[in-house]
């Protein structure tokens, strides 16, 4: 039996590559993490972004009570089972009025990771609707593995370097999947999706976590480096990378300089 989700989400989820809205995050939580977010964006003078935006679970205590939070690993546990890494970690924010928007794609044309297990836990902490610009998805295409992508880096594609599919789908195919402030959605590596500008009121902030079983392993050279965040990891495929202990420290930023450096190498983004 699942630990979280119902039998019925674990077989849309293999059907379809998706599992929709699935509530994790208290009010509380979700109204505290956002906090920690927007304190250090006032502290900065500056709104969130690389290389702070990635694997941001190695600097902030908030990231890092996300990634670890129990009804979210209860969720990847019942879809990859019980030992679980996280490979990485991107915060999806859009401001309101913005123009940006992230083109169709999938989330293994970066990562290239074997067997295809990865699963993208996407925590919302704000509302994501139809106006906020929630992700639509093609349902069942992750049976059809890795497809052609292409770079097109502009400025309103939120994604690095705009790689993704062009010309296949348009603005409005696949399923809308709105995800309410507390809530998350979970997504197939092979799962197309894609995602409009904001055109609401407030922010839609979206910590978009990528686990993987600990028996994946990266498909190139050089490797990048992970956190076991459940179970165990007999494999030692990635470099290991230790939890925070104390936000924003001498300790935390090295750390978190190190980790990104070798996700860069292991990715080729400069």
């Amino acid at each position: 039996m699942p630990k979280s989700l119902t039998e019925d989400q674990v077989r849309g989820y293999r059907q379809n590559g998706y599992v929709g809205a699935v509530p994790v995050l208290s009010p509380e939580e979700t109204l505290r993490f956002r906090a920690g977010l927007e304190d250090f964006e006032a502290r900065r003078g500056a709104k969130l972004d690389f290389p702070e935006r990635s694997k941001s679970y190695l600097l902030f205590d908030w990231a890092d009570a996300i990634v670890h939070h129990p009804a979210v690993l209860d969720a990847v546990e019942d879809l990859i089972g019980p030992d679980i890494l996280v490979y990485h970690l991107t915060m999806h924010i859009k401001e309101p009025g913005s123009d940006g928007h992230i083109v169709w794609h999938q989330d293994d044309d970066y990562f290239h990771l074997a067997p295809a297990e990865h699963v993208t836990a996407w925590v919302a902490l704000s509302d994501a609707t139809a106006a906020t610009g929630c992700m639509r998805m093609i349902p069942g295409l992750h049976h059809e593995g890795l497809l052609p992508h292409m770079e097109d880096p502009k400025p309103d594609h939120l994604i690095r370097l705009g790689k993704g599919i062009y010309g296949r789908w348009s603005d409005t195919d696949g399923d809308l999947v709105p995800v309410p402030a507390g809530s998350m959605s979970l997504h197939h590596t092979h799962t197309p999706h894609a995602s409009g500008p904001n055109l609401g009121a407030d922010r839609r902030i979206g910590v978009g976590v990528s686990y993987i079983p600990a028996h994946v392993r990266p498909e190139r050279e050089p490797r990048s480096s992970a956190l076991l965040v459940r179970g165990e990891d007999r494999f030692g495929h990635f470099h290991p990378e230790t939890r925070l202990k104390a936000s924003e420290s001498a300790d935390a930023w090295a750390a978190h300089a190190k980790a990104n450096d070798f996700y860069m190498a292991a990715t080729g983004i400069k």
